[in-house]
């Protein structure tokens, strides 16, 4: 397996994005958009297992996200995010003369979708939802709101202490033995504090992530989307219910959909192995059409 490296791509306003890029000869390249409050190494053995496909996969830390630089207007805005998207989907394009397929989480599925379905259609050759749709369930939207404001400012004073909040919040996952990984979503400041690795002005800054200004976008662009679109979404997830990813397959109608057990809204996470599949399959049957 080619080891990984790391590469800047450009967003909007000058901001640099930092990627690790999985290389293999398979194109298109598969591009790797993680949920708000993660960085690029939330995917798990995602990337790994995709390059071991063949596949070319970039996996990107998203504006004020893990190595990526913080936006310096303060402006969070889903649509900031949208175009930070569009121009790494160009770039990728420009260097494989091909549109990648994209893969998003959360807000980084909200950003595919405005990539393709409203600022410039064609720039992904397919797309995959992970647990994410146009409209949200309010309570699941709050519950993650408020576990990852809950210690934004304190930090945490040890490894151990930030993997028994997540424990908290997330009691369906057993807790990780190793805390390597987890390590990798939060950074060592100098008070001794580990904080998690993205900005606070996400949420609390003049211009943050609003979903409720935005949703007139996203179901329009849900329902312009003509590329292979699959929705893969936790059985357990308090954002994305069944009627919501209903509502989504009826404005998109050729989409595909998985519904994973015993996941909830960080699928990626809770079951990597059946998330893995769900996308190579998808990306197989992509190949055979």
């Amino acid at each position: 397996m080619t080891p990984r490296t790391t590469e800047t791509f450009e967003g909007v306003g000058g901001v640099h994005l930092q990627a690790d890029d999985w290389d293999a000869d398979g194109r298109p390249t598969v591009v790797l958009i993680h949920g708000g409050g993660q960085t690029r190494h939330s995917w798990g053995g995602t990337a790994a297992a995709l390059q071991a496909s063949g596949r070319r996969t970039v996996a990107y830390d998203q504006r004020g996200h893990g190595g990526s630089d913080r936006a310096p207007d303060r402006d969070y805005a889903h649509l900031r995010f949208a175009e930070d998207c569009t121009a790494v989907c160009e770039a990728v394009r420009e260097a494989d003369g091909v549109p990648p397929i994209a893969v998003g989480a959360s807000l980084g599925g909200l950003a595919a979708l405005l990539t393709e379905g409203d600022l410039r259609p064609g720039s992904v050759s397919a797309l995959v939802l992970v647990d994410i749709t146009p409209r949200m369930e309010p309570a699941g939207v709050s519950r993650i709101v408020q576990f990852m404001l809950d210690r934004v400012e304190d930090g945490f004073g040890s490894l151990e202490e930030a993997a028994a909040a997540i424990a908290a919040y997330q009691p369906h996952r057993p807790p990780p033995d190793d805390l390597s990984g987890l390590a990798k979503n939060l950074r060592l400041d100098p008070d001794g504090r580990w904080r998690w690795h993205w900005d606070p002005d996400i949420f609390l800054g003049p211009k943050p992530i609003n979903g409720a200004a935005t949703a007139g976008r996203f179901d329009a662009a849900a329902r312009r989307l003509e590329v292979p679109t699959l929705l893969i979404r936790g059985r357990q997830s308090d954002l994305v219910s069944v009627e919501t990813a209903r509502e989504f397959l009826e404005s998109c109608p050729h989409a595909e959909f998985v519904d994973v057990s015993d996941a909830g809204h960080m699928v990626a996470g809770d079951r990597n192995d059946v998330f893995t599949a769900a996308v190579v399959s998808f990306l197989d049957r992509l190949g055979r059409s």
